[in-house]
């Protein structure tokens, strides 16, 4: 059947539900986007980036992929952040993971997958970055959710190197880029504690000279 019937019938139930509640809901939302926040997530499907945060639909902008990987010449990654930040203006950027991530398990073990071998190479740079501390760690699956995290970390200071990121704040828009992790068992975010706001935050080798610097 070409058609799947079960799911336009859980959206027609789904907007009956939204509309009953609020009747101007849909009509509101169809002539504006303004959310404050860019979630840059994973594409598991266990993830859903509205419903972990509870916001509505038109207050979250998101980009998902394969770990939450962010690489500068990932040309649909930097037009969804240019666009969130130039064009919507965003505050905040969060880089979410989750721990447990099957492309970060994929990318820790030697088999090749085909493909998503080459996207995977990325999250294998941030093992090397970070060999002599995940060398400490005996258990697999500890090692997994250690490597969840310091890909986060590592993709904020990606998303940051960007000079989509850097103009922003050298012409004072207020933006923030934080690191979050979620926990699939719980459904509980966790901050990584990292949260960059400034151009003076980022290495000298990756900051780009802004009109009028010298």
């Amino acid at each position: 059947m070409r058609v799947l019937k079960h799911l336009f019938d859980n959206n027609k139930a789904w907007s009956e539900r939204i509309t009953e509640r609020d009747p101007q809901f849909f009509e509101t939302l169809s002539k504006q986007q303004a959310p404050e926040y860019l979630w840059i997530g994973c594409s598991d499907s266990r993830v859903p980036a509205n419903d972990i945060v509870d916001l509505l639909p038109g207050e979250l902008f998101v980009h998902r992929n394969v770990a939450n990987v962010v690489v500068p010449s990932d040309m649909n990654c930097m037009s969804v952040l240019q666009f969130a930040v130039e064009v919507l203006g965003v505050k905040h950027v969060m880089v979410v993971g989750h721990y447990g991530c099957g492309g970060v398990r994929a990318a820790l073990q030697p088999q090749g997958l085909g493909l998503i071998d080459h996207w995977l190479c990325h999250i294998k740079d941030v093992h090397r970055r970070h060999e002599a501390e995940l060398k400490q760690i005996d258990d697999f699956d500890q090692l997994v959710d250690r490597m969840c995290e310091l890909n986060v970390i590592d993709q904020v200071y990606n998303v940051c190197h960007s000079p989509i990121v850097q103009a922003a704040w050298a012409r004072g828009q207020d933006l923030s880029v934080h690191g979050w992790i979620y926990r699939l068992e719980n459904g509980r975010l966790h901050d990584l504690d990292v949260c960059i706001t400034c151009n003076d935050d980022v290495h000298s080798v990756y900051r780009y000279r802004q009109p009028g610097e010298a």
